[in-house]
């Protein structure tokens, strides 16, 4: 693994994470959920690993303050439990998925699939279905998040938006609130409104009914969706959940769904297996694109 540093037009320098090299045709850059990246989320590195021993490159495409984790106590489980992102700017997505998708290009990669985990996933919806760039080939969409659905199940949440809210009219919008937001990390008052306030990432609203599936449908490229079996935002109903994403595909015939028995949203214990998937969607989609190479120089040949 090797730490990377991709450039956005702000000016600001993400740090991102590489399995794998440019002297490989195809890259997957995974763009990770919200308070996650390769040091803690064991998913991250076990697809980086297993791609690249593959001869599949891997880029796991972190946020602003990715790394910045913090510690906290989990009266719960008895530990100290490190976590992140404290600061983000979600107004940002795009040109951050941009950067990523960019610096690949720049690399020279053959292929390049872009996927997500979680709110990676939804970032990357953004993305596809706004970018007029054509450097994308492939998607690979892991465990969506509806954000309607989201806001209303996860714990505290409206205590975390009270004390946000009162910190920011105090001036106070950098400091980090004193629980953990959503019972899972550490999170700047600034950050958890701005999270709250992005409808743009409200591109998967098939179980709330808040948002829009316009960036979904905008989506020129197909891919395939992951999602585990047992998959707490999905409101009892994994693969429903998915195929109802999927149905607002522009060819959503012509994509893959995937359910992993068993495993939870961030697949836990389940990353080899999650791996695995991701390890033969590439596979799959490198021998469709060579086939259809092969078919087309036929087609010519004896024209």
């Amino acid at each position: 693994m090797e730490i990377i540093r991709v450039n956005t037009p702000r000016g600001l320098e993400l740090k991102g994470a590489m399995w794998g090299d440019n002297s490989m045709d195809t890259v997957v850059i995974m763009m990770s959920g919200i308070c996650s990246n390769v040091f803690q989320n064991d998913l991250l590195p076990a697809t980086g690993e297993l791609l690249s021993t593959n001869n599949i490159a891997f880029i796991a495409g972190h946020a602003m303050d990715a790394f910045s984790m913090i510690a906290y106590s989990d009266l719960k489980n008895n530990k100290q439990v490190y976590t992140g992102v404290v600061f983000d700017d979600f107004n940002c997505v795009f040109e951050d998925v941009d950067a990523y998708v960019k610096y690949a290009k720049e690399l020279g990669f053959k292929n390049i699939i872009l996927a997500g985990h979680s709110l990676g996933s939804n970032k990357i919806i953004d993305y596809l279905g706004n970018t007029t760039d054509d450097f994308v080939n492939y998607f690979i969409i892991t465990a969506p998040v509806d954000l309607g659905y989201w806001w209303k199940v996860m714990p505290n949440i409206n205590k975390c938006l009270e004390t946000a809210k009162k910190l920011v009219q105090e001036g106070k919008n950098t400091e980090i609130l004193p629980y953990v937001f959503g019972g899972f990390s550490p999170m700047a008052a600034e950050t958890v409104l701005n999270f709250y306030n992005a409808t743009h990432l409200k591109n998967c609203p098939v179980l709330s009914g808040e948002g829009s599936t316009k960036s979904l449908s905008s989506i020129k490229i197909n891919g395939s969706f992951i999602i585990g079996g047992k998959d707490s935002m999905a409101d009892g109903d994994p693969k429903g959940f998915m195929n109802k994403i999927n149905s607002y595909c522009k060819h959503s015939e012509k994509n893959n769904i995937i359910v992993i028995p068993n495993a939870s949203h961030v697949f836990y214990n389940k990353h080899i297996e999650y791996a695995s998937a991701i390890l033969e969607c590439v596979e799959k989609y490198i021998t469709d694109t060579e086939n259809n190479t092969l078919k087309s120089l036929l087609i010519n040949e004896n024209a």
